[in-house]
């Protein structure tokens, strides 16, 4: 596996360990002062991923709109999450990555469009695939920090 996607992979395997006692209540739970929740910013990595990988390179995401669209940047949540729901993007969460190195391995990320907004946000730019992988576990890091500061309030 490419180590960049096994990183990621094992991050949200231990993400998901810190996560797995919390109820389906306390994963939509939207404490006081913050704009989304525990549940959103699981689907949000997704999203991402998605973001970064296929959209960029002109294809078509690989999971379902209704765990892409509304958990792109931006977005908030929109509705209580159910219990199938989220074993979905519990799921998504490692099979996503599965599915990216198998696509990979397929070399079917030749047509990358640079993101607009990464090179705003954060001063560099993501060219290929293998930049976006790189920028991904940054992403990942910064929003398990967000769920764990989450967790602590639910």
């Amino acid at each position: 596996m490419n180590t960049k996607l096994d990183k990621i992979k094992n991050f949200r395997l231990c993400l998901l360990k810190q996560i797995q006692s919390l109820t389906t209540e306390q994963l939509n739970h939207i404490p006081a002062g913050y704009n989304n929740n525990i549940i959103w910013n699981l689907a949000h990595l997704v999203s991402a991923e998605q973001t970064m990988c296929y959209v960029r390179a002109g294809l078509q995401v690989t999971v379902e709109d209704k765990y892409f669209t509304p958990y792109l940047s931006g977005t908030k949540p929109a509705e209580f999450v159910g219990v199938q729901d989220i074993a979905a993007i519990k799921a998504l969460l490692i099979t996503s990555i599965d599915r990216l190195q198998t696509d990979l391995d397929k070399n079917i990320f030749v047509n990358y469009t640079p993101s607009v907004m990464i090179p705003k946000v954060y001063g560099f730019e993501v060219t290929n695939v293998d930049e976006a992988f790189e920028y991904l576990v940054y992403h990942e890091g910064y929003h398990s920090g967000c769920i764990l500061s989450l967790k602590h309030l639910v």
